[in-house]
């Protein structure tokens, strides 16, 4: 029987802010990069990967500031296999001490070293074993990849494998870079290594699954029971086109089914919830509702006989709690009566920790919202932590909106902002009342961006439901997301539109001073 099998831990290497922050609508500045990798410290994962040293300014000094602050999980950065990019890399790491991680990589592939490297498998051998014997001088703590493992001829990956390990590396990760392996060609892979490869046992195999094929949490157990040690995944699965492995639904299967896969992790899975939230607020990307473990229906029960099951027995429907992953069953019911206390221990149930300034700003602002609803959900408060505590510095703030519009009216909206602290004033005509008020604040702060996307949704339900709007907006080759709430729409819309206009202009501030600095 499984359960009588000695149970193997399973490192958990988080991508959230390297692999995941790659895909189109997840970059991040330096300061949400430290909320994440805050939140992962509580989530108690083994390795925080923490940015590309080499890439830029800005994911140098995310890598940087994360290695000095993070002091549970080992902080990691990633770079080529050249003397430069290890030696940025080490430049940030250094911080972080022996919990520092050079991963440096090369591709194995015929394809990629025929088209991408242009490069023979003998230089691309002695490439890989010069790159870890250089990161091995910084630290013992180094990480090799083999990019696009999963098409390499496996004698030729073995090879590899084997040859830096002798150079020092600790950790060798099989990658299925395209998403292109299934699940038992996969444990086939592994179970290759670990019988062609002499001194396998001297690291531990990671495995790192893209999502192309839907098949990344299935394709990362089957490694796991190949003989891998450590999966390499991201919250709510982001990544690189379909996405990477999903941190909560790898640690969820090994946590629900150790009845017959003898693994576990050191995962706080409690955190799970908070960690999926935060990183949707940062990123202003919502997961589906279905969406397992995290999804907002994930626990939610609307046929009738589940919800006769789950009154006579919740383990009818339910396979794992709640509470488990960080829900609430009962919730705190947060109304116009309720007090600071009250509302500051909701927060930080969520996940939320706030100094004084920040709590009496979104105190302030639970309050506004509660005069105006009956009761104040859990998702309300997550719309009251984007728009006050995660802003960037306010060039832009909207003072008030005046609106007139009607079946047989040309909408007029007439918008008063503060600019850099000064007031200013204009009306506008358009198409529906958001189409004037998005015109008047275009025209106030003279914004040359695109408006690509807008949508707009109900944060709770009931008539007095909060309206969340959530707006992309482009400049050039700068793209941001704006969002904000509130039980008006068309201020919801007018918020989300500005919230983008400040990151915008926080964008546009930032790169000046990187350019400004090489």
């Amino acid at each position: 029987m499984a359960q009588e099998q000695a149970v193997k831990t399973v490192k958990i290497f988080d991508t959230t802010l390297r692999d995941g922050e790659q895909s189109p609508g997840n970059s991040m500045n330096i300061e949400e990069k430290l909320r994440i990798a805050k939140q992962l410290e509580k989530l108690n994962v083994d390795v925080i990967e923490a940015g590309f040293p080499i890439a830029s300014e800005g994911d140098f000094e995310a890598v940087k500031r994360i290695a000095q602050t993070i002091r549970g999980p080992e902080i990691a950065g990633l770079c080529r296999s050249s003397d430069k990019d290890i030696d940025r890399a080490w430049e940030a790491l250094q911080y972080a001490g022996e919990k520092g991680r050079i991963h440096t990589f090369i591709a194995t592939s015929d394809i990629h070293m025929k088209y991408k490297l242009k490069m023979e498998p003998g230089r691309v051998l002695e490439s890989a074993v010069k790159a870890v014997k250089r990161a091995a001088s910084y630290t013992p703590n180094v990480e090799f990849s083999c990019e696009d493992a999963v098409r390499t001829r496996l004698p030729f990956l073995a090879e590899v494998v084997a040859a830096v390990i002798d150079a020092g590396a600790t950790t060798v990760n099989i990658p299925d870079t395209v998403g292109y392996t299934i699940p038992f060609e996969y444990f086939d892979i592994i179970r290759y290594l670990k019988e062609n490869v002499a001194n396998i046992d001297k690291a531990v195999i990671s495995v790192h699954c893209h999502n192309d094929l839907g098949l990344s949490v299935a394709n990362s157990i089957a490694a796991v029971q190949a003989g891998a040690g450590q999966v390499e995944c991201t919250i709510n699965g982001i990544g690189e086109r379909a996405g990477n492995c999903s941190l909560e639904e790898f640690v969820m299967i090994l946590k629900t089914r150790r009845d017959i896969l003898p693994f576990s992790t050191n995962v706080v899975t409690e955190q799970l919830t908070p960690a999926s939230r935060l990183l949707s607020t940062i990123t202003g990307i919502m997961v589906q509702p279905n969406k397992a473990i995290v999804g907002g229906n994930a626990f939610a029960h609307e046929s009738g006989i589940h919800q006769h099951g789950m009154l006579m027995e919740k383990s009818t429907y339910e396979i794992m709690t709640p509470e488990s992953v960080g829900l609430k069953t009962s919730s705190l019911v947060l109304g116009k009566h309720s007090g600071r206390h009250a509302f500051k221990k909701r927060l930080e149930e969520l996940g939320y920790e706030l100094d004084d300034e920040k709590l009496n700003k979104s105190f302030e602002r639970f309050k506004n919202l509660a005069d105006l609803k009956k009761e104040v959900f859990d998702e309300d408060l997550d719309a009251i932590m984007t728009e006050e505590t995660m802003r960037n510095a306010e060039k832009y703030r909207l003072e008030h909106i005046t609106v007139t519009c009607g079946s047989f009216a040309v909408a007029t909206a007439t918008v008063q902002m503060e600019i850099d602290g000064v007031s200013a004033r204009t009306a506008e005509l358009g198409d529906g009342p958001v189409d004037a008020t998005l015109k008047a604040i275009k025209k106030l702060t003279k914004c040359t961006g695109k408006l690509q996307t807008y949508n707009v949704g109900s944060i709770t339900g009931g008539t007095d439901a909060q309206g969340e709007v959530t707006v992309k907006v482009a400049e050039g080759d700068r793209t941001v997301t704006g969002r904000g709430s509130s039980t008006d729409i068309i201020e919801a819309s007018a918020k989300a539109y500005i919230n983008a206009l400040n990151r915008l202009y926080a964008l546009r501030e930032t790169q000046a001073l990187e350019s400004g600095s090489l």
